[in-house]
């Protein structure tokens, strides 16, 4: 992969994963997918390997992307979810063909069809966000706390109280910026 593109935000949950390929989306938005092989490199290092993408193929990712982003987030407010989401997902959920398989250790992993096309890779993508959002999974969707990412993410932590989409990025500024203002208010209590 590029070192001219930032980094890949990859968490356990596949959806949520996807939809953190565009951050801080309330302050100075990162795009992580930026060019069809930037979305083939996500692809592959999330299991979904796929030969080539189109700029269109680059196109339709997004807007699934950004559908998924919706409704996991109106999921996570409690909201109604967004027809045009739903249908959205639907839609890219239905034009995959993948099939889960079990590998020799005993975890899952998805066989793409034949092609192996970003069509199938997209529709495992949306299958993952209907499962999480329909609340088939131990956990709950969540919103960060961070005022400049306000990305939805899968929390399976025990009480169910994380703060962060990522407690190394998000989380981590925070706190930084907690402990910064608190020693420009007491200047001679951090030693």
């Amino acid at each position: 992969m590029s070192a001219q593109f930032p980094d890949f935000r990859l968490g356990k949950v596949l959806a949520t994963s996807f939809t953190g390929t565009l951050s801080e989306r309330r302050g100075n938005a990162v795009e992580r997918i930026p060019t069809p092989n930037r979305l083939v490199d996500w692809l592959a290092v999330s299991g979904l390997a796929v030969e080539s993408c189109t700029t269109a193929q680059l196109e339709r990712a997004r807007e699934l992307r950004e559908a998924i982003h919706a409704a996991a987030t109106a999921a996570a407010r409690r909201d109604p979810l967004p027809v045009s989401a739903v249908e959205l997902i639907n839609e890219r959920s239905a034009q995959g063909r993948a099939a889960a398989v079990l590998t020799p250790e005993g975890a899952r992993r998805w066989r793409l069809g034949s092609t192996s096309s970003v069509e199938d890779a997209l529709g495992v993508v949306a299958a993952d966000a209907i499962s999480v959002i329909a609340g088939e999974r131990d956990g709950k969707l969540a919103l960060c706390s961070s005022p400049t990412c306000q990305a939805a993410f899968f929390d399976t932590s025990q009480s169910r109280t994380r703060k962060w989409c990522d407690m190394n990025t998000c989380g981590n500024r925070q706190k930084k910026a907690r402990f910064n203002a608190s020693k420009r208010e007491n200047p001679g209590s951090a030693k």
